[in-house]
């Protein structure tokens, strides 16, 4: 009986022993340092299915200004006129083992109806969860676009040659 007791502590032992050297060696950062950068070009337009918002890809941390490898997902907000801002979708980022990465996203709100105001902010989250401060507020009323030229009655301008 103590020799399986015996036993069984030298192999905890040994793997205790074998995982505390393991791991990262670096000191922690602060949630500061490791927090995305702020989106600053929030742009959002008329679509035919909603609003079609954009945005670049930020690639540096907030407080280190490090080069950002770990960009996990977007928290799209939106309030309805001057209300509280809710979330709307979760966009999750694929490209992080891409060679090249995506540098523009985009996201159409389809829950958007005409003719009423809406605000919008975008939240860049890392894959441990550290959230950057929103995006630039942009705001707009939900109009119907433009509709497309009828092919049957457009007509092609005529060039005229300057003299």
């Amino acid at each position: 009986m103590t020799f399986s007791w015996t036993r069984t502590s030298l192999v905890a032992l040994f793997v205790s022993l074998t995982f505390a050297a393991c791991g990262v060696k670096s000191q922690p950062k602060p949630p500061e340092d490791v927090r995305p950068e702020a989106i600053t070009d929030l742009r959002a337009e008329q679509a035919v299915d909603g609003v079609k918002l954009s945005w670049s890809r930020p690639e540096r941390y907030s407080g280190s200004g490090g080069r950002m490898r770990d960009l996990g997902s977007f928290v799209v907000l939106r309030a309805e006129g001057d209300g509280q801002l809710q979330r709307v979708a979760e966009l999750l980022v694929t490209d992080r083992e891409r060679f090249q990465v995506q540098k523009i996203f985009t996201y159409v709100d389809s829950g958007a109806e005409l003719g009423r105001s809406y605000r919008y902010e975008v939240i860049a989250m890392t894959t441990d969860g550290y959230r950057s401060d929103p995006s630039n507020d942009i705001s707009l009323v939900r109009a119907a676009p433009a509709p497309a030229p009828n092919p049957e009655t457009f007509v092609v301008p005529t060039p005229t040659i300057p003299r």
